[in-house]
């Protein structure tokens, strides 16, 4: 059986954002049901119940790892049932939680050959040993099995792809190609259960339509409800698109595109601090769930 367990539902910042003052996230540092406050986007999979690997560590990983009992210790002194990293690309907000796993527990860390070389860069991510911590490079387009630091199997594996993005804030302006295996989606399995994770995605381009068309569940971006919903509400200069995301509304939005490719269970994810999907009371969360979309939500636990 393959498990899920979403760590957090929401974009870079969460919900409510700590420099934020719009009503929702007033709303959701009031204890407002209806506002349920999340942390920044992270998945746990898992084939074993035992042996668990992240999807990216965001920034708030401690804090969740603390809210999912599944990823307490309970063998001796030192342990954790953290088996490895998987990245999606290495932008902060997929990356930071890295540094609270620095106390000597050995995981395995996987990332497209561009994602590690961003870790390798920078030197503060020597903290994580790599005699512990080893690097292992993915494969785009191939099924690869994700094994612990020791070498065991985890009864996972994954396929990652490309997808339209950009590269992390701190690399742009440099000269590095600016669109080449920045960002990935992921599809995931375990035996005849299965499942795809692109929570970063700037176009639903044919490819990527072709890996999501008849999935059984698929969390996909959902940053903006529109594309231009940061600078309407005077929170941003960038549309959803310069920032690397696809927005929901409109004829070119997800929500038009994925409705017509037959997912079984399309679930929204890295969703922003501005976009009202996250409000359970409003006319857009409405609209979404009328279409047949779910949005995640810290601690949420999906079995296939």
């Amino acid at each position: 059986m393959l498990s899920i367990r979403v760590l957090g539902a929401a974009a870079g910042g969460g919900f409510p954002q700590w420099n934020a003052n719009s009503e929702a996230c007033r709303r959701a540092r009031d204890g407002d049901p209806a506002a349920p406050s999340a942390t920044q986007a992270s998945i746990a999979i898992t084939a074993d119940g035992k042996r668990w690997f992240l999807v990216n560590a965001s920034p708030d990983l401690r804090s969740q790892i603390e809210d999912s009992p599944c990823l307490h210790p309970s063998e001796g002194i030192r342990s954790s049932p953290i088996a490895g990293v998987v990245l999606t690309n290495a932008d902060v907000d997929a990356i930071a939680g890295l540094l609270h796993l620095r106390e000597g527990t050995p995981f395995a860390l996987y990332g497209v050959p561009e994602a590690l070389r961003n870790l390798a860069d920078n030197p503060v991510f020597n903290v994580l040993d790599s005699d512990i911590v080893p690097r292992r490079e993915l494969r785009l387009d191939e099924w690869q099995r994700l094994y612990t630091s020791a070498g065991e199997l985890s009864g996972l594996e994954v396929r990652p792809f490309a997808v339209p993005g950009k590269p992390p804030l701190y690399r742009e302006g440099d000269n590095r190609d600016s669109e080449a295996d920045q960002t990935v989606g992921l599809e995931i399995r375990s035996g005849d259960a299965r499942f795809v994770y692109a929570a970063n995605c700037a176009a639903l381009s044919d490819a990527v339509a072709e890996r999501l068309r008849g999935a059984p569940l698929v969390f996909f971006d959902g940053t903006l409800f529109e594309d231009n919903e940061m600078i309407r509400q005077g929170v941003g200069k960038k549309t959803g698109r310069r920032m690397g995301h696809m927005s929901l509304a409109g004829a070119d939005g997800s929500l038009a595109a994925l409705a017509a490719l037959g997912i079984g269970r399309p679930i929204y994810i890295h969703i922003n601090n501005t976009n009202p999907i996250l409000l359970k009371d409003s006319a857009e969360r409405r609209e979404v769930e009328a279409a047949g979309f779910e949005i995640a939500y810290d601690g949420m636990e999906i079995a296939l």
